[in-house]
């Protein structure tokens, strides 16, 4: 029972503000990437980068103490965490009483890499920190402004990716222009994402025609992400590629996956102005 029909998304749920670690409801990522003709041995690189702006529990004392909250999980996990159980999670620490964030960081570090499967990091940043927070677009040239005549957006089409194996690039593409829906509720998921490559010059046109084909598409973000890694891999063959998808934040919760071909590339957090 772990398919997502199967989780609190989507329900009517009672909030509960007491820890609870059991709400977190892991999805296996194995399913979907088979779609893919993605087996045991995976094609990339990468982690799905996590940020909760709503994030609170109670000191000794019984006063409350907030922080922002990064979550790295790895992509090589064979767990999905379902997005609404992780909030719901979340919540459950807002009337918990914890000697400090040690062992805040110790409960979320061990709750969610038992439900990844694998070792997740955790980041807070105190009160203190609050004022470094900066919004920071993704870098790369912007291919929105293209002038387009677009009429496909009910499901991807690769067959748009076109490459030109005469001239070979090294450049980092960027649109804001990409929308998903959530598998289970059918809610718009929006996100910007970047596209880093080394190898044949990738059509830009076919590219962001390509990108906004999403638009009606029903997968959660990780699999998007992993799906136009897949499709720019097999259609345009570059020697290095990395995809940056991030996502605008629901329930206090933003997801941001990044696939690369490079098992050293760790990406920034950069928040952007939608985030």
């Amino acid at each position: 029972m772990t398919s997502a029909e199967h989780s609190s998304l989507g329900k009517p749920v009672v909030y509960h503000d007491e820890y609870d670690a059991t709400l977190l409801f892991p999805i296996p990522r194995a399913p979907k990437r088979a779609e893919l003709g993605i087996g045991d041995t995976l094609p990339f690189h990468g982690v799905d980068v996590w940020n909760a702006y709503e994030l609170s529990w109670l000191d000794p004392r019984g006063k409350p103490v907030v922080a922002l909250a990064e979550f790295r999980v790895p992509a090589a996990s064979p767990n999905i965490i379902e997005s609404k159980s992780f909030k719901l999670y979340l919540n459950t620490f807002a009337q918990t009483r914890l000697a400090g964030i040690d062992e805040v960081v110790h409960r979320l570090r061990r709750d969610l890499s038992a439900a990844a499967g694998a070792e997740v990091d955790v980041i807070l940043s105190s009160v203190r920190e609050f004022a470094q927070q900066q919004l920071c677009e993704l870098e790369g040239e912007v291919i929105d402004g293209l002038e387009l005549d677009i009429a496909e957006y009910d499901m991807p089409r690769p067959d748009y990716l076109q490459s030109d194996a005469s001239v070979i690039a090294d450049e980092c593409l960027v649109s804001h222009l990409l929308k998903s829906n959530c598998p289970v509720t059918g809610q718009p998921d929006w996100a910007s994402v970047q596209i880093r490559y080394r190898g044949p010059r990738i059509d830009r046109a076919g590219l962001l025609r390509y990108l906004i084909s999403f638009r009606r598409h029903s997968d959660f973000h990780e699999q998007c992400a992993e799906r136009i890694y897949s499709d720019l891999h097999s259609r345009c063959a570059p020697q290095s590629l990395a995809v940056y998808a991030r996502y605008t934040r629901r329930g206090g919760l933003d997801i941001n996956p990044f696939r690369s071909s490079d098992a050293g590339d760790v990406p920034r957090n950069p928040r952007g102005a939608r985030q």
